[in-house]
């Protein structure tokens, strides 16, 4: 495994929770770039159009011949903001972008994200264009709503782009599983970016997901595969405990972590490039996106995608039953 396998998700670059100098975020996808990795995610909703911007800037620079695959995200549309504080943490970014992002999954609105996405980025297309946070983990008792106006409105528009040829792959963008079945019985998409549920920690989309995608010949992209944090630092070190799927990890999950990283351990595999590794052993899988908001990070994730694992590892994991019998993983 190495950087190939690697997604740089350009969250950060859009001030995710803070403010980014312009020369950091220029530097970390830079030093992304130069380590190998090909393959860039955005949304327009990250930063309000302030990652597109960065990441397009950046790879205008380093990528003329447009070789990079570049991923972003419909769904949101961004409306003008002129009287925000623009200083202040808003839908979890830090932006001098005057806009906010409010779902909209109609025809209209996604033609009018993918045009103004293109400009942004500064590319001559878009290889992949996923619909942003559909699902009812974003939108709770509205999702039939707002599935019934994806199907009849955006994912129309998603199918139209890539008869075109203007777009490579179409998919969805989400953190749950449901909706990804769901999704793939209602229609017709290549790609999926799931995050934080299939990892080190949580295997369900072995049951349903994971063959629905085979038999479907749509590919997976798992994004977040340190479940927020808990894979990548364990538990087993001095400092609070980090988090689990963005809130303070339940005593069970500590306690599996703990287990899975005590075997590492033993091994002497970094916890993080078990976790960093595993999800890309299954064959539906395309790559992972771990955290990569500054250098020290993507080197960080360039040393550990290529850690040798033994196999002896994989199968001590699966004896204690911290590990799906069913669960490919590499050796």
């Amino acid at each position: 495994m190495g950087p190939q396998d690697l997604g740089f998700g350009a969250a950060s670059i859009g001030n995710l929770y803070r403010a980014v100098p312009d020369a950091d975020a220029r530097a970390v996808v830079a030093r992304a770039w130069q380590a190998g990795v090909r393959y860039y995610d955005t949304a327009p909703h990250y930063g309000f159009g302030l990652s597109e911007k960065r990441l397009g800037a950046a790879l205008a620079e380093l990528d003329p011949q447009e070789s990079a695959v570049v991923s972003t995200k419909i769904g949101r549309r961004l409306d003008p903001r002129p009287d925000a504080d623009l200083t202040a943490v808003r839908q979890a970014f830090v932006s001098p972008e005057p806009f906010e992002s409010v779902f909209d999954y109609s025809y209209d609105a996604v033609m009018r994200s993918y045009e103004s996405s293109l400009k942004r980025l500064q590319r001559s297309r878009i290889d992949i264009l996923y619909a942003h946070d559909i699902g009812s983990f974003a939108h709770g008792a509205e999702h039939p709503r707002r599935f019934t106006e994806f199907m009849d409105g955006g994912y129309r528009a998603l199918r139209e782009l890539r008869d075109a040829g203007d777009v490579a792959q179409i998919g969805i963008g989400v953190n749950e599983i449901a909706v990804c079945e769901e999704m793939i019985h209602a229609g017709e998409i290549d790609i999926i970016m799931l995050a934080g549920r299939y990892t080190l920690l949580e295997q369900d989309p072995v049951d349903s997901l994971l063959t629905l995608c085979a038999q479907r010949g749509v590919k997976l992209v798992v994004a977040a595969p340190y479940n927020s944090g808990i894979l990548a630092k364990g538990v087993r070190g001095d400092g609070p405990v980090p988090n689990f799927n963005y809130e303070p990890a339940p005593p069970a999950i500590i306690e599996r972590v703990g287990a899975i990283e005590d075997i590492c351990a033993r091994h002497n595999v970094p916890l993080a490039a078990a976790a960093l590794q595993f999800p890309l052993a299954h064959p539906q899988v395309s790559a992972v996106i771990p955290g990569m908001g500054s250098v020290r990070q993507v080197d960080a994730a360039i040393e550990l995608i290529g850690v040798p694992i033994p196999e002896a590892m994989w199968s001590e994991l699966r004896a204690a039953g911290l590990l799906r019998g069913d669960a490919p993983a590499a050796a």
